[in-house]
């Protein structure tokens, strides 16, 4: 890796970051892209390539249902949407 790419790399999630938590938030911005988008944009190809339809969405709700659970900075975890998508929020008591 040349350094020219670190530096674009750094430049982009890290940035002018002005306090720890700036920091943080932009080293899980890195690694949700690392591990989440690129794989998932690499997927989206090949079925747009085979002649399919894709749909792609970044989910980013924070249900209340997470406060004192998770600490204030989480958003949405993978598969937080799985609850909405099947209509949790909508139903009485514990499912």
């Amino acid at each position: 890796v040349t350094s020219g790419v670190v530096d674009r790399v750094y430049k982009e999630y890290i940035g002018d970051a002005e306090s720890p938590a700036q920091v943080r938030d932009g080293l899980l911005e890195a690694i949700g892209d690392l591990f989440f988008l690129i794989s998932a944009v690499e997927v989206a190809r090949h079925h747009r390539d085979a002649g399919n339809p894709v749909y792609f969405y970044e989910f980013q709700h924070r249900a209340s249902s997470l406060e004192g659970v998770v600490p204030a900075f989480v958003k949405a975890d993978h598969g937080a949407e799985i609850a909405f998508v099947f209509g949790k929020p909508f139903l009485a008591g514990d499912v």
